[in-house]
């Protein structure tokens, strides 16, 4: 009971102190906490909460509410479902849902059972998802039922729940309902051990696996809500997909922690104007959303919606002034960046009441002490963002599963480094600079140049590839391969077809690349590529530049 209290003032201290900075970062400290279970110890206590937990809408007739007591009751359900099929603490389980309300209910079961999250987003095929499966040594999955067809590809488990209908050799999820509502846990919840593994890109083609606690994200997404700027009842909308750490952030840990509504907005094709009319009529009072949906709803005449928005904040990559500029004079709020990794919660950010400079990410959330260091690992104006360890913040994840050496990689000297690099002027602020390796944002997600020119060159007229980010106004950037042709083979349309075809067919959708150049590529003397080059060029581009010889749009063709 003491370990509850300890989280609650925690959470009641940020709450108090949303808009003093300054004392927030003085007086907090993360809650000492040795057994916590964030389901069973907290979310379950809320069940006298008046304000609904979630929402679920979409733009035809969907509107469904749920309390805290009844998502409570739906999540022991699931629990004893999974239970009774194995499932225990320990083992893991992928879940590949979108925005559907056993997500919420599947999340909540396996925190209680202690099993192993291995959250999936509904986009991933073939070999991403056996490399899931597989590196991931997952026991069992909670899918769509459409998505059924996608696993008789792969070396699925035998323990497969599918959600919203029938599939040959799955349990239908929905038998649930048979279920107690009462769940008994099988023992304690010790802070250290694994609920969460992300899968992450990095610059080779493995996805690195992001291990977090019981305690790490649960208890570490505070800084986020301080961030968001969350109050009990808010209406809390973020725009994020699920399977990604985004979403854990702020459509689930972040909110609850407020004890706030969650809404989740589900849409086949996203359209800016029936967003615009759902912030209107669910009374949305925060919201976050990446720039490439920003960017999209400043097309609109934003004045014609009456919000009811009291935060708007964005995260994923900078956001330019230009946009920020016309939601304040249509709506009179400030868009808020924040920046944080799969790895942590919220570190760096601009939180409510504070000023704020164009340009700037913010800076260090409480619990989170910054520096950015230099190649010598000397703390310098600029430098790679490194979070110090001698005061290790709970939102930090425990390293990458079964891989030690890339965990001491980034676990050395003291700090744990982000591979992004920012500067920081004389009042503390901080503004992001780039990466530090070849790893780049596409509308919000992460691209492993390496992955791509892995299977580039898998194609019979590909001797050479490299991948660098070409700017694109919706997307800030898109995947674009430099290629050297193999003999017999023409620098034409019908080879960038086919080319673009290739990979189409092999990855999944966020990552397909959009653009080809054939040409040479720079090299240093030892024949590595210099994507740093080629990089530079591509972003000294702009829109009305005409297309290069012997480049080739995915929009064109």
């Amino acid at each position: 009971m003491q370990e509850i209290h300890r989280f609650l003032h925690a959470r009641d201290q940020l709450l108090s102190l949303r808009e003093d900075y300054d004392t927030a970062v003085r007086e907090f400290r993360w809650p000492a906490l040795t057994h916590f279970n964030w389901a069973l110890d907290y979310f379950d206590r809320l069940t006298g909460t008046a304000t609904p937990a979630l929402r679920v809408v979409d733009d035809a007739e969907l509107d469904r509410s749920f309390g805290f007591a009844e998502l409570s009751e739906r999540s022991n359900r699931a629990a004893n479902l999974l239970r009774e099929h194995g499932i225990g603490a320990g083992d893991r389980v992928l879940v590949m849902l979108g925005n559907v309300v056993p997500l919420w209910e599947t999340v909540l079961a396996l925190i209680k059972l202690r099993a192993v999250i291995v959250p999936t987003t509904t986009l991933i095929r073939g070999k991403d998802l056996e490399d899931r499966l597989v590196r991931g040594a997952v026991k069992a999955v909670v899918a769509e039922a459409t998505l059924a067809e996608h696993f008789n590809e792969v070396h699925a488990p035998p323990v497969k729940f599918s959600v919203g209908g029938q599939a040959a050799g799955w349990m239908p999820f929905e038998s649930s309902e048979r279920y107690s509502a009462d769940f008994q846990p099988q023992g304690p919840t010790h802070v250290s051990e694994t609920l969460l593994l992300y899968f992450t890109s990095g610059t080779t083609a493995r996805p690195k696996m992001v291990a977090h606690t019981h305690q790490s994200y649960p208890v570490g997404h505070l800084s986020t809500l301080y961030w968001l700027g969350l109050r009990p009842g808010d209406v809390h909308l973020n725009l994020s997909s699920a399977g990604w750490a985004k979403h854990a952030w702020s459509c689930f840990f972040a909110p609850w922690n407020a004890e706030a509504t969650v809404l989740a907005y589900r849409y086949e094709r996203f359209n800016p104007s029936a967003l615009l009319d759902q912030l209107v009529r669910c009374g949305v009072t925060t919201f976050c959303a990446p720039p490439t949906v920003w960017r999209m709803l400043i097309q609109e005449k934003l004045g014609r919606w009456p919000v009811a928005l009291r935060e708007c904040a964005s995260a994923g990559e900078p956001l330019n002034p230009e946009v920020i500029g016309q939601v304040e004079d249509a709506w009179g709020l400030t868009i808020r960046d924040g920046f944080g990794q799969t790895e942590t919660t919220a570190q760096i950010a601009n939180p409510p009441g504070q000023p704020l400079k164009v340009g700037s990410m913010g800076r260090p959330m409480p619990g989170y002490r910054i520096a950015l260091l230099n190649a010598d690992g000397q703390e310098r104006d600029e430098g790679e963002i490194c979070v110090d360890l001698s005061d290790r913040p709970v939102g930090l994840m425990t390293g990458y599963a079964g891989d030690s050496e890339r965990t001491a990689d980034v676990m050395h000297g003291g700090y744990y480094h982000t591979g992004d690099v920012a500067s920081r002027d004389a009042d503390g602020y901080i503004t992001y600079v780039g990466r530090s390796d070849d790893v780049f944002k596409s509308s919000d997600y992460r691209i492993s140049p390496f992955e791509l020119e892995s299977l580039l060159i898998e194609h019979e007229a590909v001797v050479e590839a490299a991948v660098v980010p070409s700017p694109d106004a919706l997307r800030l950037s898109v995947p674009k391969a430099f290629i050297v042709l193999a003999a017999g083979f023409s620098a034409d349309v019908d080879t960038a077809r086919s080319i673009l075809a290739y990979v189409r067919e092999r990855v999944s959708p966020y990552k397909r690349i959009r653009r080809v150049e054939f040409s040479d590529l720079p090299k240093t003397i030892s024949g590595k590529i210099r994507r740093v080059e080629l990089r530079e060029a591509e972003l000294g581009r702009v829109a009305a530049d005409p297309r290069r010889a012997c480049e080739f749009w995915e929009d064109d063709l």
